[in-house]
């Protein structure tokens, strides 16, 4: 037994891993417990966790739309808005883990102390890459069992964080919260103006071809 805890907890990428991937496990037994578990949609199960869209909102566009963002097209890489985005996120930290622990024992990075902890990037790196691969089946299951997360006229009208910023006929992206799941869909700029990262936007329309939302800045006091 303690040989097994000095494997997990030291060096410190393998500790730092741990308690992540802990924390996973303890958010979903939390959920198990408050009686909240795997929403797959019509399917009669339910997975509470961060629900992401997948409808038309994806980023394939054709040659009279401009191209999406970096971010956008990284978060696609890895089927970010095909499944939940908490059970992508805990596969994410098991894989890292589970690649940690077999890189700390096979270069005893234990003997560069703390800053074995830079071995952490390069691990994200190759477990960003894997996650493409290792989410396939996920993506399928989730909809062979009839996730198709929130119907698309349910979208308007709601107000929104950008993560990243638009302007003219740019392609960016929104963060919705509905019913606690967090929902990332592909948008533009209603009116061609800029919109600043982490701005507060209200969801107005749809593009003609329902590939993207339209968005203008939200009005409140931070507005003034």
């Amino acid at each position: 037994m303690e040989e097994v805890l000095n494997i997990l907890f030291n060096p410190l990428p393998n500790a730092i891993m741990t308690l992540l991937t802990g924390l996973s496990l303890l958010y979903w037994i939390f959920s198990m417990l408050m009686g909240e578990g795997f929403d797959f949609g019509d399917s009669g199960l339910e997975f509470e966790g961060a629900d992401v869209q997948d409808i038309n909102t994806d980023a394939d566009v054709d040659a009279d739309h401009p191209e999406p963002s970096f971010f956008s097209k990284a978060m696609d890489y890895i089927n970010i808005g095909k499944a939940p985005l908490m059970v992508l996120v805990t596969l994410f930290k098991f894989i890292g883990w589970i690649i940690t622990l077999i890189t700390s024992m096979t270069f005893d990075l234990s003997s560069y102390g703390w800053k074995s902890v830079l071995v952490l990037l390069p691990i994200f790196i190759l477990t960003y890459f894997l996650m493409h691969f290792v989410t396939i089946p996920v993506v399928k299951l989730y909809k062979n069992v009839g996730y198709t997360g929130e119907e698309a006229q349910e979208f308007l009208g709601r107000t929104g964080k950008m993560k990243s910023s638009i302007q003219g006929q740019s392609i960016g992206s929104v963060e919705i919260i509905i019913n606690k799941d967090v929902i990332r869909l592909n948008v533009q700029s209603a009116d061609g103006s800029k919109i600043a990262y982490d701005d507060e936007v209200v969801i107005v329309n749809e593009t003609e071809n329902k590939k993207f939302y339209l968005v203008q800045k939200a009005i409140n006091l931070n507005s003034f």
